[in-house]
């Protein structure tokens, strides 16, 4: 790369940054992407952070107010319950506890990247449109709000969700019917590693569950009753080129900005292009630096445990712990409400952590621990090293620490080298610890430190030639330890089709990876057609829904009418199966409603494959899946035959306030384009029970990793490199999303500066 020299040049337009110690030039291509040329390291992070606070301000001030529990300050009454989640897991204290304990590299770092965002509030451009509506300016940004940032990131994602709807379904079913509650397993779990291996599940049977559901019984009071993302990686033996390849592409919801802000920064140190988070400095989850590129999955570890604690009736203050009362940390927070008056949050903690649910005055609560807030977690340590790596295995040795999410981190070198690791810190204890909550007074049930990073699951140029992950079980338990890894995961459809269309690539090119992201094939699909197909029917307007789907290929086009019959009596399925199974009831549960909230429905639409190819009709109140499936099919067909699945099918793109300042709805929340696929489809657009048929979740971003010949690249994102709605950039790759097409991530700096428009901040001392 050309460095920038201290003399103005004619003619190009400059803005003076005081922190920094020299000039930076920043080009902007035609996309509004920022590329950015700095001297140093800590100058490369100031401008980071300048840019993203140019782009992205509000969207990066929001995540560290969620995290310090100040959402409610801005939208009402409806943010009061995560802010107290957030107060009572203290996610701000953690926050300031792992900056203080940052080594000098990398506290230079996000104080750099501090410095970077004050520098563009010190010029006092008009604000975002969101501070328009709800008053106020923005606060100055310290270091540790960057560490708030990512943590809001992948708050609480996973296992938790699983372990509190299951603890609510005991309330309505019974015990036996607990293993049924996760989602489908494809006939059997499709494992990351070692890379193709299937396995059995492992099924907790009542007897190890009785303590845990003896533990739950205390929770329920009388009346009680009243995702995902794709990525792979391909050796040079199988591709055109004999260079590796590495694509996907990360599953959110489709909200307004896209998580993901794509960057160029360089310096004498790296030269890393990639996708950034607003908020936070380097390249967390995506990115290349010219000799290594890497890419994340979740990988549904399961890093969060619930713990039933028993608390002393007369005196709420104590818990009981191995037979003897110990002391609560109890204190009391206030949070400020817009429009209404402030409300008080009571904390209590045990050692196990917060309580979260249940009331520890009638005597039982229900405790979170969570390996992203238990300990000093050192992330961000690594992000650094990680711009700085020189293969696959220097990077990942760069990465021992990494802590606040789980990650399938997969990389490809410029030496030829493919790898999957688990980048994560797993707590060593029981299985059991997966499925409910376990009793917390026990002492039976307690962490026996983590699993060590040189055990973590990893493979390293398999000789098949290739990697695939696709939120699917990583691995049984880890065979060097015999550890405990997780309960719950996305099923393996994805993965094995992709796996499929691979593996069918014996010269794989960079083109062909744009097929796999827009490919449509279910497997699920597959099988209820055939079940659909065999039904006898005697209403006509059910024959004629049944005959769509029974002459259809199970793919999710978008032009396709039999993709929507589908989905229609996919979701009339699960309506029927929480209805008479009675899981209705758990909306009313308190586990159900810990922000953000558990959906029945849901969670039985991810149920219902695996319940069918076992033909188990035991939650339909009596009825055999013929019945259901008749059912249905007369409930789908009651709103008429469906058009195009696009019709129905588009993307819900949703900005935080829209529904909260309906004057500016439109601007933040523009229409989304029209789509195929489906939450079980590697084109992965997914409804959910609140969504209706409309896509509330999917790729936010997808890349193409041509290893080597870096100009080759490719990437997107959902909505556009802005986060204002009145910058043109703010929607304008949202089209070519749509359609699986993406743009150039120009890498090379000629290129560069050949086409793109270009700025210098300039320091503002010396």
């Amino acid at each position: 790369m050309s460095s920038t020299d201290g003399h103005p040049t004619p003619g190009l337009p400059e803005l003076t940054v005081d922190p920094l110690s020299k000039p930076v030039t920043v080009f902007r291509d035609e996309w509004g992407i920022p590329h950015i040329q700095a001297a140093s390291a800590a100058d490369a992070f100031v401008a980071q952070g300048y840019a993203h606070a140019e782009d992205r301000l509000w969207q990066m001030d929001s995540a560290r107010r969620q995290m310090e529990g100040r959402w409610a300050e801005w939208v009402g009454p409806s943010g009061v319950a995560a802010d107290k989640l957030a107060r009572r897991l203290q996610a701000a204290a953690a926050s300031r506890r792992d900056y203080a304990a940052l080594g000098d590299e990398a506290r230079l770092m996000v104080d750099s990247y501090a410095a970077g965002v004050n520098a563009f509030l010190d010029e006092k451009r008009p604000l975002p449109l969101e501070y328009q509506l709800v008053g106020g300016a923005p606060e100055r940004w310290e270091g540790w709000h960057c560490i708030a940032a990512m943590r809001q990131r992948g708050f609480l994602m996973g296992s938790v969700w699983f372990k509190l709807w299951r603890t609510a379904a005991l309330a309505v079913l019974p015990p036996e019917q607990v293993a049924k509650l996760r989602y489908d397993d494809g006939g059997s779990e499709r494992l990351c590693i070692p890379p193709g291996t299937d396995a059995r599940r492992w099924i907790a049977s009542l007897q190890e569950l009785a303590p845990a559901v003896e533990a739950v019984a205390q929770l329920q009071q009388e009346d009680s009753t009243g995702g995902g993302s794709n990525n792979w990686a391909i050796a040079p033996s199988r591709t055109a080129t004999g260079r590796p390849l590495l694509a996907g592409d990360p599953h959110r919801q489709f909200e307004m900005p896209g998580m993901y802000a794509q960057m160029h920064l360089a310096c004498d140190e790296f030269d890393t292009i990639g996708l950034t988070v607003p908020g936070v400095p380097a390249f967390p989850h995506f990115a290349h630096n010219g000799t290594v590129a890497w890419c994340v999955t979740h990988t549904f570890a399961d890093i969060h445990d619930l713990y039933v604690e028993r608390f002393d009736v007369e005196d709420p203050s104590r818990y009981l712990f191995r037979d003897q009362w110990l002391d609560a940390d109890i204190s009391e927070e206030t949070i400020g409400v817009r429009g209404g008056p402030d409300v008080t949050v009571d904390i209590i903690r045990t050692q196990h952590g917060s309580v979260i649910a249940g009331d520890a005055g009638q005597g039982v609560a229900l405790t979170l621990k969570s390996i992203q807030m238990e300990g000093t977690d050192r992330s961000f340590e690594t992000l650094l090293p990680m711009l700085r790596s020189t293969s696959c295995d220097t990077f990942y040795a760069s990465t021992k620490g990494w802590g606040l999410i789980d990650h399938n981190l997969v990389t490809a070198d410029t030496h030829g080298n493919i790898g999957h690791l688990v980048r994560a810190l797993v707590p060593r204890r029981p299985a059991l610890n997966g499925w409910l909550p376990v009793p917390g007074w026990t002492g039976d049930y307690e962490w026996d430190g983590v699993i060590p990073w040189e055990r973590m699951p990893r493979v390293d140029n398999p000789e098949r030639g290739y990697i695939v992950t696709a939120n699917n079980r990583v691995v049984d338990t880890i065979a060097e330890t015999g550890d405990y890894f997780c309960t719950d995961s996305h099923p393996p459809h994805r993965a094995s089709r992709i796996e499929q269309l691979i593996a069918a690539m014996p010269s794989a090119s960079l083109d062909q990876m744009s097929h796999i992201h827009a490919d449509t094939a279910s497997a699920p699909a597959a099988m209820f057609r055939d079940r659909i197909a065999a039904l006898s029917l005697t209403d006509e307007p059910a024959r004629r829904l049944q005959q769509l789907i029974s002459d259809w290929d199970a793919r999710l086009d978008a032009d396709s009418s039999a993709a929507g019959a589908y989905t229609r009596v996919r979701w009339a399925l699960a309506a029927l199966l929480v209805e008479r199974s009675g899981l209705g009831k758990t909306l009313s549960d308190p586990l159900t409603q810990v922000p953000p909230g558990v959906s029945p429905a849901n969670q039985a639409w991810w149920m219902l494959p695996t319940l069918l190819r076992n033909d188990d009709a035991s939650m339909f109140g009596g009825w055999n899946w013929d019945e259901a499936l008749t059912e249905a099919l007369r409930v789908a067909a009651s709103n008429g035959m469906p058009g195009p699945w696009q019709e129905e099918h588009s993307a819900m793109l949703a900005h935080p306030f829209g529904r909260h300042f309906e004057d500016a709805a439109a601007a933040l929340s523009p229409p989304g384009a029209r789509l195929g696929g489906d939450n079980e489809t590697v084109w992965a657009n997914g409804c959910t029970a609140v969504g209706g048929l409309r896509a509330t979740y999917g790729a936010i971003s997808r890349y193409v990793f041509d290893v080597g010949n870096w100009d080759a690249s490719t990437w997107i994102v959902v909505s556009g490199s802005s986060g204002n709605p009145s910058s043109p950039h703010y929607l304008d790759q949202h089209e070519k999303w749509s359609r699986c097409e993406m743009v150039p991530m120009t890498y090379s700096w000629d290129a560069i500066a050949t086409s793109a428009a270009r700025t210098v901040l300039r320091p503002g001392r010396g």
